[in-house]
Protein backbone atom coordinates (compact mmCIF):
# COMPACT_ATOMS: atom_id res chain seq x y z
CA UNK A 1 0.00 0.00 0.00
CA UNK A 2 2.66 2.54 1.03
CA UNK A 3 4.80 1.76 -1.99
CA UNK A 4 1.79 2.27 -4.28
CA UNK A 5 0.99 5.61 -2.65
CA UNK A 6 4.54 6.93 -2.97
CA UNK A 7 4.63 5.91 -6.64
CA UNK A 8 1.24 7.51 -7.28
CA UNK A 9 2.36 10.72 -5.53
CA UNK A 10 5.54 10.85 -7.62
CA UNK A 11 3.62 10.25 -10.85
CA UNK A 12 0.88 12.81 -10.11
CA UNK A 13 3.46 15.38 -9.01
CA UNK A 14 5.46 14.93 -12.24
CA UNK A 15 2.28 15.35 -14.27
CA UNK A 16 1.36 18.51 -12.35
CA UNK A 17 -1.92 16.99 -11.11
CA UNK A 18 -1.03 17.70 -7.49
CA UNK A 19 1.71 19.02 -5.29
CA UNK A 20 2.63 16.94 -2.30
CA UNK A 21 5.37 15.34 -0.31
CA UNK A 22 5.62 11.96 1.35
CA UNK A 23 7.82 11.67 4.44
CA UNK A 24 9.03 8.26 5.60
CA UNK A 25 9.37 8.72 9.34
CA UNK A 26 11.62 6.95 11.83
CA UNK A 27 9.91 5.19 14.73
CA UNK A 28 8.53 7.84 17.07
CA UNK A 29 10.21 7.36 20.43
CA UNK A 30 9.51 8.02 23.22
CA UNK A 31 5.83 7.86 22.30
CA UNK A 32 3.52 9.36 24.94
CA UNK A 33 0.62 7.45 26.41
CA UNK A 34 0.18 3.94 27.68
CA UNK A 35 1.99 0.82 26.46
CA UNK A 36 0.31 -0.96 23.58
CA UNK A 37 0.69 -4.34 21.91
CA UNK A 38 2.52 -3.08 18.82
CA UNK A 39 5.70 -5.03 18.13
CA UNK A 40 7.66 -1.75 18.33
CA UNK A 41 5.96 -0.58 21.54
CA UNK A 42 8.79 -1.72 23.79
CA UNK A 43 11.17 0.83 22.21
CA UNK A 44 9.17 3.56 23.98
CA UNK A 45 8.17 1.48 27.01
CA UNK A 46 11.74 0.80 28.13
CA UNK A 47 12.20 4.55 28.52
CA UNK A 48 8.71 5.83 29.40
CA UNK A 49 7.71 3.34 32.09
CA UNK A 50 10.98 3.38 34.11
CA UNK A 51 10.85 7.20 34.17
CA UNK A 52 7.30 6.90 35.58
CA UNK A 53 8.51 4.53 38.33
CA UNK A 54 7.15 1.40 36.64
CA UNK A 55 8.76 -1.75 35.27
CA UNK A 56 9.04 -2.25 31.53
CA UNK A 57 9.47 -5.54 29.70
CA UNK A 58 12.28 -5.76 27.14
CA UNK A 59 11.51 -8.64 24.73
CA UNK A 60 14.66 -8.46 22.57
CA UNK A 61 18.44 -8.50 23.00
CA UNK A 62 20.42 -5.34 23.73
CA UNK A 63 22.14 -5.50 20.33
CA UNK A 64 18.90 -4.96 18.37
CA UNK A 65 19.31 -1.75 16.34
CA UNK A 66 16.51 0.52 15.17
CA UNK A 67 15.90 4.01 13.75
CA UNK A 68 14.25 6.73 15.90
CA UNK A 69 13.10 10.33 16.12
CA UNK A 70 11.36 12.08 18.99
CA UNK A 71 7.73 13.13 18.53
CA UNK A 72 9.03 16.72 18.58
CA UNK A 73 11.29 15.95 15.59
CA UNK A 74 8.39 14.30 13.74
CA UNK A 75 6.28 17.44 14.18
CA UNK A 76 9.25 19.46 12.90
CA UNK A 77 9.40 17.23 9.82
CA UNK A 78 5.72 17.92 9.06
CA UNK A 79 6.12 21.67 9.55
CA UNK A 80 9.24 21.86 7.40
CA UNK A 81 7.67 19.71 4.70
CA UNK A 82 4.59 21.94 4.57
CA UNK A 83 6.75 25.06 4.17
CA UNK A 84 9.09 23.55 1.57
CA UNK A 85 8.56 24.92 -1.95
CA UNK A 86 7.31 22.11 -4.16
CA UNK A 87 9.97 22.95 -6.74
CA UNK A 88 12.67 21.96 -4.21
CA UNK A 89 11.44 18.36 -4.42
CA UNK A 90 11.66 18.21 -8.19
CA UNK A 91 10.30 14.96 -9.59
CA UNK A 92 11.00 13.09 -6.34
CA UNK A 93 8.42 14.14 -3.70
CA UNK A 94 9.11 11.12 -1.49
CA UNK A 95 11.64 11.70 1.28
CA UNK A 96 13.20 9.56 3.98
CA UNK A 97 13.45 11.63 7.16
CA UNK A 98 16.66 11.64 9.22
CA UNK A 99 16.74 9.76 12.48
CA UNK A 100 18.96 8.34 15.19
CA UNK A 101 20.09 4.75 14.70
CA UNK A 102 20.59 3.18 18.13
CA UNK A 103 20.70 -0.26 19.70
CA UNK A 104 18.46 -1.15 22.61
CA UNK A 105 21.63 -1.18 24.72
CA UNK A 106 22.38 2.38 23.60
CA UNK A 107 18.82 3.39 24.50
CA UNK A 108 19.29 1.95 27.98
CA UNK A 109 22.72 3.61 28.31
CA UNK A 110 21.09 6.98 27.51
CA UNK A 111 18.40 6.35 30.12
CA UNK A 112 21.07 5.39 32.65
CA UNK A 113 23.15 8.54 31.93
CA UNK A 114 20.15 10.81 32.37
CA UNK A 115 18.12 9.10 35.11
CA UNK A 116 20.72 6.79 36.74
CA UNK A 117 20.84 3.09 37.61
CA UNK A 118 17.72 2.87 39.77
CA UNK A 119 15.53 4.00 36.87
CA UNK A 120 17.31 1.89 34.22
CA UNK A 121 17.12 -1.16 36.50
CA UNK A 122 13.31 -1.11 36.17
CA UNK A 123 13.74 -2.77 32.76
CA UNK A 124 12.97 -6.47 33.00
CA UNK A 125 14.31 -8.74 30.28
CA UNK A 126 11.75 -11.30 29.11
CA UNK A 127 12.69 -12.48 25.63
CA UNK A 128 9.85 -12.90 23.15
CA UNK A 129 11.05 -14.73 20.04
CA UNK A 130 7.98 -13.63 18.08
CA UNK A 131 8.71 -9.94 18.61
CA UNK A 132 12.43 -10.53 18.07
CA UNK A 133 11.66 -12.14 14.70
CA UNK A 134 9.39 -9.28 13.62
CA UNK A 135 11.86 -6.58 14.67
CA UNK A 136 14.76 -8.50 13.12
CA UNK A 137 13.27 -7.97 9.66
CA UNK A 138 12.98 -4.18 9.98
CA UNK A 139 15.47 -1.62 8.67
CA UNK A 140 17.99 -0.52 11.28
CA UNK A 141 18.93 2.80 9.76
CA UNK A 142 18.35 4.91 6.68
CA UNK A 143 20.44 7.35 4.74
CA UNK A 144 18.62 10.66 4.61
CA UNK A 145 21.11 12.95 2.84
CA UNK A 146 18.50 14.40 0.52
CA UNK A 147 16.17 15.34 3.40
CA UNK A 148 19.07 16.84 5.36
CA UNK A 149 20.14 18.78 2.25
CA UNK A 150 16.57 20.16 2.09
CA UNK A 151 16.84 21.35 5.71
CA UNK A 152 15.16 18.56 7.68
CA UNK A 153 16.74 18.13 11.13
CA UNK A 154 16.36 15.44 13.77
CA UNK A 155 17.55 14.77 17.28
CA UNK A 156 21.36 14.73 17.62
CA UNK A 157 21.44 11.48 19.64
CA UNK A 158 19.31 9.20 21.80
CA UNK A 159 20.10 11.22 24.95
CA UNK A 160 18.25 14.14 23.33
CA UNK A 161 15.25 11.89 22.65
CA UNK A 162 15.10 10.85 26.33
CA UNK A 163 15.47 14.47 27.47
CA UNK A 164 12.74 15.59 25.05
CA UNK A 165 10.36 13.02 26.59
CA UNK A 166 11.19 14.13 30.12
CA UNK A 167 10.71 17.81 29.24
CA UNK A 168 7.67 17.51 26.94
CA UNK A 169 5.69 14.67 28.50
CA UNK A 170 6.83 14.56 32.13
CA UNK A 171 7.11 18.28 32.87
CA UNK A 172 10.85 17.95 33.39
CA UNK A 173 10.40 15.36 36.17
CA UNK A 174 10.80 11.62 36.55
CA UNK A 175 10.54 9.07 39.37
CA UNK A 176 14.07 8.50 40.65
Amino acid sequence: MARGFTRLLADYSCLGILEGASNRLPTSCVRPGKPNRAASGFFSSIIREPLAGEEAVLPVDDNVRHWFASPRAAVGFARHSAALPHAALGSRPNLVMPGVSATVGEQIDALRRIARDKVANRIVRVRDSGIATIIGGWPQSFTAERAVMLGFRTDPDFDAIVKAHINNERGGMFVA
